[in-house]
């Protein structure tokens, strides 16, 4: 695996293009479903398992994604800006209504289409945060209005998900889905209260001259809540986005970033080659057309929101739209959905064959939304002159 990721990394960086579709198309292609489905000589039937160490690997590169999200974005910062991230999260609300009516059309009714909503709403904090770190963007203007974009849609996702769940897996049980968001909501109360008033003793957990400890107490911290996090059905990405928060008010904050920067790319690039180990390419076909539909649709109103998001911020046009362009990834957390909805029609929730659909669909999905985001970042400049030269000129020409 690692030898894999190098080396595909390494000739990502020499054609000059971002390295996160080359580890995802690198894991599908060394993976049981493509290489394991061949004979090859000597070797014979070989490929690479989804081993719990790479599970595990995955599920940290979320984690130290969201940390380093985090670290950019201190408490202070995020309550200066409460109303423009409001403002800009609640527009940002219109794709889940856009997935809610696309999945009505399709599958005719609530628990797929709901399904169906969380998958094309949620943009990828994984994805994008790497994306903004890889094309320097995390240090300009534009990557304020994604970050707080992004930070509103984990709050969201952490209740939703809670609902998703009880919906999906407790039969419909009422009680079972407020008893779940409650146990969210206090969780996420208390990851507020820990960065309030924790800073100090975060402060004394890495002071000390030795380096080592640095790292492993950083690691400590924020792997041990984001565990805490999922033990209790929350989001471990929102726990480690908290944690991330807690330590960017501390004098260490930037000398933990400098230790634990080689940490996240490693488990970073575990992640994205993961996405490519579990998908089937042989299951786009029966979805192929349901993706391509959800593209064309959800494509643009994430431009749109993106975009709105931006001036919410008073960003201009070219800022602006690389919001909107950034924001078009979508990632882990479709993932995790579309696992809700595998479990749910094993569960007898709805019919089991509409729950693979929904499977599939997320799995293609979220391939072709991570290439096409990631894609549309680094080659940002043809749109951006193309939408100042229609909104900006336009406006000129009226003046």
């Amino acid at each position: 695996m690692f030898t894999a990721i190098a080396g595909v990394g390494a000739l990502a960086n020499r054609l000059g293009q971002s390295v996160i579709p080359f580890y995802i198309v690198s894991g599908m292609a060394l993976s049981e479903f493509v290489l394991g489905r061949l004979s090859l000589p000597v070797l014979g039937t070989t490929y690479i398992p989804e081993s719990e160490f790479i599970e595990i690997g995955a599920e940290l590169g979320i984690v130290f994604l969201l940390f380093f999200l985090g670290l950019e974005f201190n408490l202070d910062r995020l309550l200066a800006r409460r109303r423009q991230i409001g403002i800009a999260g609640t527009i940002d609300l219109a794709n889940f209504g856009a997935g809610l009516v696309l999945g009505w059309l399709v599958f005719g009714a609530f628990l797929p289409a709901f399904l169906i909503a969380g998958i094309v709403y949620i943009s990828s904090s994984a994805v994008i945060t790497k994306s903004l770190i890889d094309l320097g963007w995390i240090a300009n203007d534009e990557a304020e209005p994604m970050l707080g974009t992004l930070v509103y849609e984990d709050l969201f996702i952490a209740v939703y998900l809670a609902v998703a769940s009880a919906i999906a897996l407790g039969g419909g049980d009422v009680g079972a889905a407020v008893v779940d968001i409650g146990i969210a909501i206090a969780f996420i109360a208390g990851l507020l209260a820990l960065v309030w008033f924790g800073t100090p003793a975060f402060d004394r957990l890495v002071e000390t001259d030795n380096r080592e400890f640095v790292a492993l107490r950083s690691i400590a911290a924020v792997v041990l809540v984001a565990g805490g996090a999922l033990a209790l059905g929350v989001s471990e990405a929102v726990a480690a986005f908290f944690v991330g928060m807690a330590f960017a008010s501390t004098e260490y904050a930037h000398e933990i970033e400098a230790l634990l920067e080689p940490v996240r790319d490693t488990f970073a690039a575990v992640f994205f080659f993961w996405i490519g180990l579990v998908t089937d390419p042989l299951l786009f076909g029966g979805v192929a057309a349901l993706v391509a539909l959800a593209v064309v649709v959800t494509t643009p109103t994430k431009f749109v929101t993106g975009f709105l998001a931006g001036r919410a911020f008073d960003l201009d046009t070219k800022r602006s739209t690389r919001v909107a362009l950034g924001m078009t990834t979508r990632g882990e957390f479709s993932l995790i959905i579309a696992t809700i909805a595998v479990t749910a029609g094993q569960a007898g929730a709805f019919d089991p064959a509409v729950a693979q659909t929904i499977n599939a669909f997320a799995v293609g999905y979220v391939l072709v939304m991570a290439i096409l985001g990631t894609t549309l970042m680094q080659y940002s400049e043809p749109f951006e002159s193309i939408a100042t030269s229609w909104l900006d000129g336009g406006e000129g020409d009226r003046l």
